[in-house]
Order: C-alpha cells, then structure tokens, then sequence
C-alpha cells in the first residue's frame, strides 16, 4: 500500500496559507536564508546535481535552464524570472492547490531561482479564472515584502527582487513559455519561432528563466536539504517527487504526491480507490489533452519520464483522467480534437488547418460506412504532418493521443 510522501504539499492543511507567520515557524524562507549566504553559482550546481526535472510536462533539467539563462549575454543589466501559473491542460489542477494552500512556499522558491540567475524582477503570470490563487499569492507578495524577503536589500544580502502579478485571459495556448512572453509584454498570445530560447532572448529581448509552480516550489526543499538527500527520493532516471491529479472515473479523484516511479495502479487503486461505481478499468489518459492514452497494461509501469517514454506515453503534467468501460474512446477522442480545433491561435496554417481538418476527419471516420472514410492511420498522418510544421506545442500535440489510440487501443478504431 503506498503512502504519500510530501514535500511540496508538506503544508498543505497544516498552516494557515494567509499568515506568513505560520508559514515561518513551518520552516518557511530558511532555505532562502542558506541561499543568499551561498554564491549564486553553488545554488546552481546544487540544482543541477539534484537532478530536478522541470514539473509543467516537458521534463527539461532546472538546473541547466538556470545555469544557461546566468550564463547568457554577460553584459545585461537586467534578467527575469516567470512563474507559469496559466495552469490550462485539461486534468491539472495542481499548481493552483500550491498557490492556494502554500503561496510563500512558491514565493521562496521564486527567490532562489531568480538570485541563482541574478534576475532584478519576478513576474507571476496567473491563469485569470483562478480568482483565490490570486487573492492568496497577492497576500502573500504583501507579507513577504513587508517582512523584508522581497524588495529591496532582501535580508540584508544585497540582493534585490520585486514581483509583479500578471493575469492570463483564458487562452491555452499561454500555457507555452514563448506565447506567455508575447502576452507579457502586452501582446497577442501568438506563438514565436525558436530559437532563440527565453534564457536566451525572453521577455523584452533579455535573458529569462521561465519555470511552472511545482518546479519553483521544489526549490526551498532542495536548498534546504542538500541535492544528495533528494537524490534518495524517486528513481534513478527521475529523482524526487511529483505531484499528479486524479480525475475521472476514480472513487477518490484529488491530488496525491508520491515519490517517482510509482506505478498508475497503485496510484489509482491505493490512492485513489479504485475505478467508481464498481467499474472496471478501461484506459487512462495521462498528461491531459495534449498526452496519451494507455491501457491496463501499462498500470504496472513505473510513473517515471523515460520508462512511460519506452511505453509510448508521457508522463506530462501529473493529470490522470481515469476511464472506465462505461466510456467510449470515440467521444474522448472527439472532445480532445475539438479541443484543439477551439485552442488554435491560427498564426500558422498547419495547425489552422490540421486541426479543424482532424475534427472532420474524424467526424466522417465515426459517422461514415463507405470504404472511402479516413482511417485512424489517415488522421495520424495528418497529425505527423502536423507536428513537424506547426509553431508551438499545441499544433504537435494532436499526434499524442492519436498515436496512442492506434498502440494500445487500435481494435476499437
């Protein structure tokens, strides 16, 4: 039976999230205070040597996108740091519980990262419907600018660092690092061509880490602790823990945080309960709208980046959508397509096009009889086609699920 072991969640019910003060005799801002005592290039190595893994999907190393973002254009005078709050992937909500139940925890991270980086200004870039996560973050910028751990001269280090507050308007595709930054400097969401990377050229032009909210709030526990402890933590090829939420058909859906390589069954059965209303276990989509689809046998495989990766799946956001075998594939997959059709910015005609083309292919695959009707094989050429040309992410994510279904469930397509 496994346990949950929390330690970005470790607050979570215990203090009150709206007093700083509880945060503090939790432990809170003692990581920040070992880190400002230390070079900034010693909290970089100490990230690196963690082996942390960024927790937004993508699964890129913290510590290099620190140590590139420090180590580029050497004669700026200014860096950012960006938290990516836009939490919009279909499954996910486990950056808002962080925001809403532990904001400082998120805060001090935020600080760490952006000393490592030598960054002058941190922007938190909150997805608009999330109206408590930022009533909460708001309050807690207060407190610890009040308190002296933002500002400046922070604790006395010579450190400085404001905050800033910026609200998304509800468009996924914000989600995505670069379109995030056209959105921040107060342009359309439109996706830019890279490279250049943000730790490159970012916001306004400058050298910009941009990380999600559970990487942040990694962070103090890392500093805290030591690389070599949370080394201990996890899987060899995935260290620490991660946050995943369960959804669907599952009889407790919530947010559980378990150390990597747990398995999907013992996440779904031991954490989660079981399939409701006695079902039996059909499939779960992992990764949320842009991840994939898996059957039962992938439940004994261990949740970790690279082993979900030999499998043809990815590990994404921590979202687990539970399916049972009361549900149909068919309307899944129709509302994933549709999903994207409706997310699409049109910047780029491959994903414009592709996407209200799978819709229609898909349509007539479901409704059609002739032999003349798209395959599953037609719509992931279509998709492949897709991926190579498209901008951003959103247009290379159809191909996921898509791929997916033919692995693992191509007798029901």
């Amino acid at each position: 039976m496994i346990k949950e072991t929390r330690i970005t969640l470790k607050n979570v019910k215990k203090i009150n999230p709206e007093k700083i003060e509880e945060y503090i005799q939790a432990g809170g801002y003692r990581a920040l205070q070992k880190a400002l005592a230390q070079k900034p290039e010693t909290i970089i190595d100490e990230m690196l040597q963690s082996s942390l893994r960024g927790r937004g999907g993508a699964g890129f190393s913290t510590g290099l996108k620190e140590k590139f973002t420090s180590d580029s254009c050497k004669t700026c005078t200014d860096r950012f740091i960006i938290c990516n709050a836009d939490e919009g992937e279909p499954g996910t909500f486990k950056d808002r519980i962080i925001m809403e139940r532990d904001p400082h925890l998120l805060i001090e991270g935020m600080i760490i990262a952006g000393y490592s980086i030598g960054a002058t200004r941190a922007y938190i870039y909150i997805r608009g419907e999330y109206y408590q996560s930022i009533k909460r973050v708001e309050l807690a910028i207060k407190q610890a600018k009040k308190a002296g751990y933002i500002g400046q001269n922070i604790l006395g280090s010579g450190y400085s660092l404001d905050f800033e507050i910026r609200l998304g308007a509800g468009s996924y595709l914000c989600g995505e690092e670069l379109t995030l930054l056209e959105s921040l400097e107060g342009k359309q969401g439109f996706p830019r061509i890279k490279p250049p990377f943000p730790a490159e050229k970012g916001l306004f032009g400058l050298p910009t880490l941009v990380n999600n909210v559970e990487t942040l709030a990694t962070i103090p526990a890392i500093i805290e602790k030591g690389a070599k402890w949370y080394l201990t933590l996890g899987s060899k090829d995935s260290p620490g823990t991660k946050i995943f939420t369960l959804s669907g058909d599952v009889k407790k859906p919530g947010y559980y945080e378990v150390e990597m390589g747990a398995s999907l069954r013992t996440l779904i059965y031991d954490l989660g309960g079981g399939i409701k209303d006695g079902g039996t276990f059909k499939a779960a989509l992992l990764g949320g709208a842009a991840g994939t689809f898996v059957d039962q046998s992938v439940l004994d495989t261990p949740m970790s980046y690279d082993l979900l990766k030999e499998k043809g799946a990815v590990l994404g956001s921590g979202a687990i959508i539970v399916i049972s075998e009361s549900r149909s594939l068919h309307e899944m997959t129709r509302s994933i397509l549709d999903f994207f059709k409706h997310e699409s910015c049109g910047k780029c005609v491959p994903c414009r096009i592709g996407t209200a083309h799978l819709v229609q292919m898909f349509q007539e695959f479901t409704t059609k009889t002739s032999e003349t009707k798209p395959t599953l094989d037609d719509m992931i050429k279509k998709a492949e086609y897709m991926s190579k040309t498209s901008l951003c992410p959103l247009g290379q994510s159809p191909i996921l699920p898509l791929r997916s279904l033919k692995q693992y469930f191509s007798n029901q397509f």
